[in-house]
């Protein structure tokens, strides 16, 4: 499976929303946590992305596309801290692989570049959460992401369940290769 990823700019992300939208709401009503609940509205999808999109033409936001066989197959963001004492880091986030693509080594890709892109920028420490015991820990702890620990009672999912989430960091100087 050949996996190609790029960055977008605001143009080519505007080109893509139909399927970013796709995207979004296949990874939330397959139990992604990433800030929507179940049953995501196309509207609701839509708005988000057109706000990204609108994000994209400061070069402190960074969205990386995956394509396998032409089809969009997953999504992350790279966000970078803007404080004078921050400068040096930034956030992974919405970090989304289509259900018909997971298992299949796009999460990796992504995660690989993104911390590429973040190098690049001059960052060396990155920064994501994701809800606790879900598959992706295992792909953020196999890439060298080290857990901090857990916020119980953080995120609710579906049915109003407060369910913890777990927060990581990965240093991409020499100490964090």
């Amino acid at each position: 499976m050949n996996v190609e990823i790029r960055f977008l700019d605001a143009a080519e992300a505007a080109s893509h929303l139909d399927a970013l939208v796709e995207l979004l709401r296949d990874s939330v009503d397959t139990g992604a946590s990433v800030g929507f609940l179940p049953p995501l509205d196309a509207a609701e999808a839509r708005a988000y992305w057109e706000d990204v999109v609108a994000e994209l033409v400061s070069p402190s936001r960074g969205l990386a596309l995956a394509w396998v066989d032409g089809k969009v197959a997953g999504t992350a963001q790279l966000v970078e801290a803007d404080k004078a004492n921050a400068r040096h880091r930034a956030e992974v986030s919405k970090v989304l692989v289509h259900s018909a693509f997971r298992r299949r080594g796009v999460g990796a890709a992504l995660m690989r570049a993104v911390e590429a892109r973040a190098r690049q920028r001059g960052k060396t420490t990155l920064v994501l959460d994701t809800r606790e015991g879900e598959p992706s820990e295992q792909l953020y702890q196999s890439l060298g992401w080290i857990r901090v620990g857990s916020i119980p009672q953080y995120a609710e999912i579906a049915g109003g369940v407060l369910v913890p989430t777990v927060v990581y960091y990965k240093l991409l100087g020499d100490s964090g290769r």
